[in-house]
This record gives C-alpha cells, sequence and structure tokens, in this order.
C-alpha cells in the first residue's frame, strides 16, 4: 500500500465528531509512587512513604477515554462496584468528557482495579516495586445482565458504532454478543471487536482487531512469515464470519484481511522510540472506530490506527493522542 504525509493528512481531516458505544470490561488503573525510607523489620521489603496517587481509566474505560481524545463522542456501558474505585473511575472518565450513563453499578463485585506501586530511594530512579488487583469475585447476575442489555438497546440509538472490548472479566457475556450484532444487522451500524478471548463467538462482527499472540491462540500455530500471516488472517475471517481481521504485529506492522478477498499490509510508523505498548491496542481500536464512522475505506483507518498507536508508544503508561498531535507529528518528524 502507497502512503505518504499528504495522503495521510487528508484522511485525519476527514475524521468526523462521530459517537461510539464502548461495551466491556472497565479497569481503573491506580499508580501509587513514593519515596523508599527503609526496609520494614517484619519482612525482608522495602516501606514507602506515599507521595500522590493517580488514577487513570484503563481497560474498555481507556478505549472510551482515546475516542474523546480524538475528538469523537463515547458512551462507556459496563460495570461498576460500590466501592471507592468505582467511584474514582467514573470521576476520572466523567473529566475527559466520556459519557458514563450507561453504567451499571454491580454490588456483588468490586470495580477492577490495578493498583501499581512504584519508588525510588534519594539516589535512585522510580521503577515498580509490586501490583495489587482487584478482580470480579462472583459471575454477573442475571439481573445485571438484563440491565447492561437494556441499556445497550437504549444508547445503541445515540451512536454511529458499537465497539465490543472484552477483556474477559466478564460483561462480554454470550447474550450481550448477540444483542450487539442483531442490532448491528437490523440497523447497518458497525460493530468492531476488540477480545483476548475466543474469536468465533462475534459472528459475523463488521471487524475483529486480534494481536499476533491473540490471533495465533486462537488459530492455534505460529505466524512466521508472510504465508502463516495470510494463512492466519484467513482462517479468523472463516471462523468468524467478519467482514474483516486487523492483525496487529508490533514492530512489524499491521495485516488487514478483507472478506472480499483484499489483503494490505502496512509497516509500523515507529520502530525506535518504543517506550511503553501498554494500551496501544485501545489506541489502534478507536481509532479504527472513529475512522470507518465517518466514512473512511477499511485500509485508510488502518493507516490513521498505526500512525495513533505509534504516538502513544512512546509514552510511559496507559496514554493518548488527539487530532492535532497526530497532524504535528506527521509534519515535523521522518516517521515512515
Amino acid at each position: 500500500m502507497e502512503f505518504n504525509k499528504e495522503y495521510i493528512l487528508k484522511k485525519i481531516d476527514q475524521l468526523g465528531t462521530s459517537s461510539v458505544l464502548v461495551v466491556g470490561d472497565l479497569i481503573l488503573d491506580e499508580f501509587i509512587t513514593g519515596e523508599v525510607v527503609r526496609l520494614s523489620r517484619e519482612a525482608p521489603i522495602p516501606i514507602v512513604n506515599k507521595k500522590y496517587t493517580e488514577f487513570i481509566p484503563g481497560g474498555a474505560a481507556n478505549t472510551a477515554k482515546n475516542i474523546v481524545s480524538l475528538s469523537g463522542n463515547a458512551f462507556s456501558l459496563g460495570t461498576i462496584g460500590k466501592d471507592i474505585s468505582g467511584e474514582n473511575l467514573t470521576s476520572v472518565l466523567d473529566t475527559f468528557g466520556v459519557n458514563i450513563q450507561a453504567l451499571v453499578y454491580d454490588e456483588n463485585n468490586p470495580t477492577t482495579t490495578k493498583t501499581r506501586i512504584s519508588a525510588h530511594s534519594k539516589q535512585s530512579v522510580k521503577q515498580q516495586v509490586a501490583r495489587v488487583d482487584t478482580l470480579p469475585i462472583a459471575p454477573i447476575s442475571e439481573a445485571i445482565k438484563d440491565k447492561l442489555i437494556q441499556n445497550l438497546h437504549y444508547f445503541s440509538n445515540k451512536v454511529d458504532t458499537i465497539l465490543i472490548s472484552d477483556y474477559e472479566n466478564g460483561v462480554i457475556f454470550d447474550e450481550i454478543i448477540d444483542e450487539c450484532l442483531k442490532i448491528a444487522e437490523k440497523t447497518g451500524k458497525n460493530v468492531i471487536v476488540d477480545s483476548q478471548g475466543n474469536l468465533g463467538r462475534f459472528q459475523k462482527a463488521t471487524l475483529l482487531t486480534p494481536n499476533q499472540p491473540e490471533a495465533e491462540n486462537v488459530v492455534g500455530y505460529k505466524i512466521k512469515n508472510k504465508q502463516t500471516l495470510e494463512k492466519a488472517g484467513k482462517d479468523l475471517l472463516a471462523l468468524s464470519n467478519a467482514k474483516a481481521v486487523l492483525i496487529t504485529r508490533g514492530s512489524e506492522g499491521m495485516a488487514l484481511f478483507e472478506s472480499n478477498g483484499v489483503t494490505t499490509h502496512i509497516p509500523a510508523f515507529n520502530k525506535r522510540d518504543v517506550f511503553d505498548v501498554t494500551g496501544a491496542g485501545d489506541t489502534v481500536v478507536a481509532t479504527f472506530s472513529l475512522g470507518i464512522s465517518s466514512g473512511l475505506e477499511m485500509r485508510d483507518a488502518m493507516l490513521l490506527a498505526n500512525l495513533a498507536a505509534s504516538i502513544v508508544i512512546r509514552k510511559f503508561g496507559t496514554s493518548v493522542t488527539s487530532i492535532n498531535e497526530m497532524k504535528k507529528v506527521l509534519n515535523e518528524e521522518n516517521i515512515f
């Protein structure tokens, strides 16, 4: 595929303020930072004097945040617990401009939270010393499922695209998948899927976006060369009956397989300045969703997703980019 700066800039300008309903597993990323003051007498561990705490949306919440950062409108549909983490997550989402009216409180489960504790001494740089995860403890009840499906039907009328963000924490159950696909079939809306699980569950979706390890897990073999990559793309299309499959390959770029037989490969735009790939997949699916919601061809939406991902991997932690930043990078840097 041929591309250049002027072509991509033109496509960025075509991104509209479309609306996306992000259905999925919300996560709160909590970052605690402090200074190591001494070793504990109770155990061979450092005692950290906490200096500050930062809350960042993760999982499906990060995908919604990415959409808003790219000038789109995002509605977040998922569950949170009635706890302090749920309050913190809804607060940061609301601050970023994500619509949180579709969220459902689950009294039987805590808000999924990943707490990272980082510390430094007076003579050393900051580094992560521990991570504590708070995960669901019970299956989602039928009452919560019914509420999620009810909200899906109501809020899907307000958006152009449905984006499924599946981190396998329970929100993406079979019935809600079926309802998403039925809505798409009835209304013509796109259903974009970013799932760490079985891609065969998402029959006739518009697009699946596995990374290479996820694709390999599903097809059952390693992608070692162009031949096995082509085979994996065709096998995933046959498995899911999707309109297209986008396999993201890190430093090897991306490959888009469409059901009409067209295959498009593009290299990674940034292979040198890679600091943190956390959340890059959320950026890809968010950008792609906004692209096709704005009427772009799939290969052009892939170009913009590739550019957006090349920017966020330069930043530490779960990060986002913007249309203005994408234009700035294109105009000022040689990323090709």
